[in-house]
């Protein structure tokens, strides 16, 4: 007897899911910059200053979502 054929399930695009907070910055050059003001670096300093860039990230792709543009340009990048 012949087997039968498996039928192709449909495939559904999935959404993109929010990126996980990775550490988008160097650690060691990091710390040698804060260092450089003569002061010491905590444990979790350099996860605060990665949620600040991925904050500062949001706020200029929202920026330029606003303005029409799919590309963040430098002065997306606004230092409040």
């Amino acid at each position: 007897m012949a087997k039968k054929k498996a039928k192709k399930k449909a495939t559904r695009k999935k959404k993109k899911a929010a990126p996980a907070m990775e550490m988008l910055l160097v650690g060691s050059k990091t710390k040698l910059a804060i260092k450089s003001h003569d002061v010491n670096v905590s444990g979790d300093a350099l996860e605060a200053l990665n949620n600040v860039v991925y904050w500062y990230i949001e706020q200029a792709a929202n920026r330029a979502a606003s303005n029409g543009r799919k590309t963040v340009r430098g002065h997306d990048i606004l230092v409040v």
